[in-house]
């Protein structure tokens, strides 16, 4: 396994953890419409994450192989982050909009934490 399919596994594991503790939270706290906004954020917070991943496979083995690639799919991720806010404004009742922009960024702020701890244990 490459140093960056590692990287891959190990963000995607966080993700589905921090997954599991929202809905762990959304079941067993009185903060359901927190913890759904969170749960709702960061589901689409995931498939961006593995969209942009997958994007950026397709990027590196398109300059391998000097050719021309595609771009990292910024207009996909945008429209996903946007039909996750539709979804929470449509159901304002269940999901916090505050809380659904927070979970919106949680594959960011593993990917950044990630770095840190992968660059502060490794210097």
């Amino acid at each position: 396994m490459s140093h960056y399919e590692s990287i891959i596994t190990r963000e995607r594991k966080w993700m589905f953890y921090l997954l599991a503790i929202f809905v762990l939270g959304a079941g067993f706290t009185p903060f359901t419409r927190i913890f759904l906004g969170l749960l709702l954020g960061g589901s689409a917070s995931l498939y961006n994450l593995w969209l942009l991943q997958r994007k950026i496979d397709a990027f590196a083995e398109a300059a391998q192989k000097e050719q021309t690639g595609a771009g990292l799919g910024t207009l996909s991720r945008v429209a996903a982050a946007a039909l996750t806010v539709i979804i929470a404004l449509r159901f304002e009742e269940y999901f916090d909009m505050i809380f659904v922009i927070i979970g919106l960024m949680t594959s960011y702020l593993v990917m950044m934490i990630d770095f840190f701890m992968f660059h502060f244990r490794n210097s």
